[in-house]
Formats: C-alpha cells, sequence, structure tokens
C-alpha cells in the first residue's frame, strides 16, 4: 500500500453544458494534475444538479466517458466524479464513475436520491454498495445525499477511503461540514468529499468546502469557497499506524443492510 495523492477539483459548473463543462475542466487538470493518483470532481460535473435527466443523459460509453479515459491515461491517473447516465428502458441514473489509465472503468450509481429536489421522481436509485481498489487503496464511491447514511456507508473492513461527490448547497453547508469528520472517525478510513461552488440556474448557492481528512479526524485539505483544486497526499502508513494504536473496529457491530 503506497501514499495516495488525490486532487481535489472544486469550481463553478456550466448548467446543462457537458462540452463546455469539459474544456474547463480539462484545462484545470493540465494545470493541477500531473503527479496525482487520483483527481476527484464534483457530482454532475457535466451539467449541474438538474432534473432534465432525460434531456442531459449520456448513453453508456458516450462522450464524458470517453473524455474521462482520454484524461486518465494523459495524466496517469484515475478519475471519478458522477453525471448522468442512460441505460436501456431509458432509466437515468446520477452515476459516478471511477475511470483509470489503462480505460478500465468503475460504477457506483447514487443510492439515495434527494426527494427535496425531486432526483426519486427523475433518476432511478442504484442498489449496490461499490468499492475499488486503486493504487493499493481500498476506495468506497459515494454521491452527494450519501453522507447522511452512516448504515450505508459503514466500514466493513473493506475500504481505506471513501469519497463523497457533491452538489450540496450553501445552506447545508454546516451538515456537510460536520458529516464528512464524523465518517472519517467512525470509519477509521481517509475521506475526500469534492463540492462545488457557484450559483445555479436554480439560483441555488454552493459554498464549496471540499474537504481531505484523516482516519483520526485531522483536516488535511479545506478549500473553503475557492475556485481552484487542491493536491493532498494519503499517508498509508498513518493510516495503518492509526488503525493498530485505536482499533475500534475490532468492536463494531455485525449488522445487515437491507
Amino acid at each position: 500500500m503506497q501514499d495516495l495523492t488525490v486532487t481535489l477539483v472544486q469550481c463553478e459548473l456550466a448548467w446543462e453544458a457537458p462540452a463546455d463543462n469539459r474544456r474547463h475542466l480539462e484545462a484545470l487538470l493540465e494545470r493541477s494534475a500531473a503527479g496525482s493518483d487520483l483527481v476527484v470532481l464534483p457530482e454532475m460535473f457535466t451539467t449541474g444538479f438538474s432534473m432534465n435527466a432525460l434531456a442531459n443523459a449520456e448513453p453508456t460509453g458516450g462522450d464524458t466517458e470517453r473524455w474521462m479515459q482520454r484524461l486518465a491515461r494523459q495524466h496517469d491517473c484515475a478519475i471519478t466524479g458522477s453525471i448522468a447516465v442512460r441505460t436501456e428502458g431509458d432509466a437515468v441514473y446520477n452515476r459516478m464513475l471511477f475511470v483509470t489509465p489503462d480505460g478500465g472503468i468503475t460504477h457506483y450509481d447514487k443510492r439515495h436520491l434527494f426527494r427535496m429536489a425531486g432526483e426519486h421522481e427523475r433518476y432511478a436509485g442504484g442498489k449496490e454498495r461499490v468499492t475499488v481498489t486503486w493504487r493499493g487503496w481500498r476506495i468506497l464511491l459515494q454521491v452527494c445525499y450519501d453522507l447522511r447514511f452512516p448504515v450505508f456507508s459503514r466500514n466493513r473492513g473493506d475500504y481505506d477511503l471513501v469519497l463523497y461527490v457533491a452538489n450540496w448547497p450553501a445552506a447545508r453547508r454546516l451538515h456537510w461540514r460536520a458529516l464528512l469528520p464524523a465518517r472519517a472517525i467512525e470509519n477509521a478510513a481517509c475521506v475526500v468529499g469534492v463540492n462545488r461552488v457557484g450559483r445555479d440556474a436554480k439560483a441555488v448557492d454552493y459554498a464549496g468546502d471540499s474537504l481531505a481528512i484523516a482516519a483520526d479526524g485531522n483536516m488535511l485539505a479545506d478549500l473553503t469557497n475557492e475556485n481552484g483544486t487542491v493536491s493532498v497526499v494519503l499517508n498509508s502508513a498513518d493510516l495503518l499506524a492509526y488503525r493498530t494504536r485505536f482499533p475500534c473496529h475490532l468492536d463494531a457491530d455485525d449488522f445487515q443492510l437491507r
């Protein structure tokens, strides 16, 4: 297990304009992805948090997936973030893609859909909890509203890092900043949460607050409301030493998620 350099990308998103967002993000990565093992983009990074699901959804293997494959290969890193994806039968998922330099794609479909915005009426909910292994790290994939449901993200001894990609409104930034450290502490795992900034077409404001947090709850990076990127090194030796020194996982409850 090596150290993992993670780049958090926090930016404004053009409303329902995938090509514009891809161009902007590609320019950001030209300046920031060098030496990174993993680049984390926000939720719905091609469109913003739009409920025009069918109109915005891309097919599996569409433009954005191919774009992610090209950039992952170019920068020799994994790239992750979520977009709207249409499957057979016109079901649309808020799908988090994890793309590696060899072109491999793992996906997680958002399980907890944000009913206060009607997401549960426009998108299909995912069923499976998904982890991926990258450069020796076991990584749990999660999207925005999932953060509020700790049972679903409970560490079962199967991950070292959990990623939350989000369009989390500024009105509830207190919750975001409280829950991300809680997930790190209760699961003895590193946490990276990436949010957007700016205002969307529905006049919803986003404060950013993208964070990287060590397993003991110490803050490693905090983008506050900056429009930009930050890279942080997750130290594998520190993680393993903390789990050895404070093995609370040995007393965790067994349970089944239904």
